[in-house]
């Protein structure tokens, strides 16, 4: 989908149409007031006013019939620009506008406001010349808003739409829309079973039901492997660590406003720790190394805590509770090309696992001139860039360099990956970083008996598991790979009366082949018990009944065929666990 508002011309058309809205809302609703309309990746909304009356979507119809008539009034669409005092006379009955127009900057020499019709508007713009452009939008969803996002203030009413040059696009956009819908993890997340919210436990907080932790134990299970077989050493820490911890650091300077507030607790002052490298600091501090015991790789699924604002928090996506796949390998100088390069190699070899083909490298480097952000060691930062960009050279893999995307100790690379519907989503990182361990004062001996201080990289391949698993639900709709799905089979006899005692007998057989398998034992009908395991989005459907059991076969068919296949039991045994085995299928 286009981000429309990096799209010059879809910007100014979606902030023209965010005015034709405003306009058809002030005439149906005279009353109305409006705080601020600007334009988004996936159009525009406007924020409005409307005292007691409300908005609803069903009345959608008669708001963009006004806008379209509206706009085939074709009026100019003009530019005015006031002094400071000008625009406050001019908006003095609209509190919205006048808070906007006080909080100004006042050395601006101007301000400027546009109008079409009988309708006037503060707005830097810019727009279209004339409403007759305005011909193919769609008014999409109604929400609440607080105004300036304040929770203390009014909630106002926000109105969405999107506007393109063409019907063909408009139509496109809307599909799109549709898809996403269908995508959405946070639907499919509660069809299935997978986690929930509740307001007692608190927003951003999501509880995994046993369906989505046993999905998450297995995505667990097959990371841990792999880095094992890598040599990694897996620890556990607490999800605490005092100030002083995050001091050392420089995390509570560089993130503080990132993180939960802190909490006495007797003598000592704690906070949820955001994130584990401290933590994995002291334990690779707690012995004496050698500079042969190096490369050393810590590994943590770790809950970690973060602040995000109420209106961020999505499902799995973004949350203020979260497991990382964490791990910090502590290298030599002369180790950080080839640990990288093993890192590289471990992200590549999952996404294959995953079928994940769209994605890219980006480089995130500091911005030299940002002195608060970013700490203040040219040479190191200097040191670290060229550490990461030669290798990255050197491995022939593709990129893009980000300024002032780094993290405040070091550069890192970042995968950027797009998914089935929306915008690029981060899942892997991994970051040089050649402060963290000066500030805790690790070292190992040198081969000449030297004091050294290691080099840290830190790395994160699935990212969080939280926006890991969305991904994956939003990729696949739900319908899991065999290997990943909480139940691959579901056994449906035709009647018990004549098929249960069989449907038993091949349960026991695939559960004693490590198979997840459930048996649908109900007096429902056929086509009812088909249909539901269809809805629960279950691999693989077992139809059982008077020629299966006379010939010990079974007849299956995969979720989202019409077709049904007859074959032995061992036969689809076979069949499943090298579907298993392969585990993208």
């Amino acid at each position: 989908m286009i981000n429309i508002k990096e799209n010059e011309r879809l910007n100014t058309l979606n902030h023209s149409c965010a005015h034709l809205l405003a306009q058809a809302v002030k005439h149906l609703y005279p009353n109305a007031k409006f705080w601020v309309g600007p334009v988004i990746e996936e159009g525009f909304y406007y924020d409005i006013d409307l005292g007691d009356e409300v908005i609803r979507e069903e009345d959608f119809v008669k708001i963009e019939k006004e806008m379209k008539k509206c706009a085939k009034d074709n009026k100019n669409i003009v530019r005015h620009e006031l002094s400071k005092e000008e625009a406050l006379n001019m908006f003095q009955d609209d509190p919205y506008k006048m808070d906007l127009i006080s909080r100004m900057d006042e050395s601006a020499m101007t301000i400027s406001c546009y109008s079409q019709g009988d309708f006037t508007d503060l707005c830097r713009g810019p727009h279209v010349s004339s409403t007759k452009e305005l011909k193919y939008f769609k008014l999409l969803k109604v929400s609440g808003a607080y105004w300036k996002g304040d929770a203390k203030n009014k909630m106002l009413q926000r109105i969405y739409g999107v506007c393109y040059d063409s019907e063909e696009e408009l139509l496109e956009h809307l599909r799109f829309i549709e898809e996403a819908k269908l995508r959405d993890h946070r639907k499919i997340g509660k069809d299935l079973d997978i986690f929930m919210s509740h307001d007692l436990v608190g927003k951003g907080m999501p509880l995994w039901l046993p369906n989505g932790a046993f999905i998450r134990k297995q995505l667990e299970n097959y990371i841990y492997e792999k880095e094992r077989k890598m040599g990694y050493q897996h620890v556990y820490t607490p999800c605490v660590g005092t100030v002083d911890l995050y001091k050392t650091s420089g995390h509570w300077d560089h993130y503080q406003e990132n993180m939960f507030p802190s909490m006495k607790v007797d003598d000592e002052e704690f906070v949820l720790r955001p994130m584990n490298c401290p933590h994995h600091m002291l334990v690779y501090g707690n012995a004496l190394h050698s500079y042969r015991d190096l490369p050393i790789r810590i590994g943590e699924f770790a809950t970690d805590f973060r602040y995000e604002a109420s209106g961020a928090v999505k499902g799995l996506e973004r949350v203020r509770c979260m497991c990382q796949n964490d791990a910090h390998l502590f290298v030599r100088p002369d180790q950080i090309g080839e640990e990288f390069k093993k890192v590289v190699s471990l992200i590549l070899a999952v996404y294959q696992d995953f079928g994940i083909e769209n994605y890219s490298f980006r480089l995130s480097l500091r911005d030299k001139e940002d002195k608060e952000k970013y700490f203040d060691d040219d040479k190191m930062w200097d040191e670290a860039e060229d550490k990461l960009r030669s290798v990255l050279n050197e491995l022939g893999v593709e990129y893009y360099e980000a300024i002032g995307e780094a993290a405040f100790y070091g550069p890192k690379l970042d995968v950027e990956v797009q998914p089935a519907v929306g915008n690029e989503v981060t899942l892997s990182t991994c970051q040089l970083d050649f402060l963290l361990p000066r500030k805790f004062d690790l070292s190992y001996i040198d081969r000449d008996g030297s004091k050294q201080t290691p080099v840290v990289l830190h790395r994160a391949i699935f990212g969080t598991f939280d926006r890991f698993t969305a991904f994956i639900i939003e990729e696949t709709k739900g319908v899991f790979p065999v290997w990943l799905a909480p139940v691959q089979v579901n056994i449906i006899p035709v009647n018990n009366e004549y098929h249960l005692e069989y449907a038993n007998k091949v349960k026991e057989m695939m559960e004693k082949q490590d198979i997840r398998v459930e048996l649908d034992d109900r007096n429902e009908k056929l086509g009812y018990k088909m249909r539901e395991s269809q809805t629960r989005k279950i691999p693989y459907s077992i139809i059982l009944g008077n020629q299966e059991r006379e010939q010990e076969m079974i007849s299956y068919r995969r979720h989202g065929k019409e077709d049904t296949t007859t074959v032995s039991i061992s036969e689809f045994l076979e069949m499943i666990h090298n579907e298993i085995k392969l585990k993208n299928d």
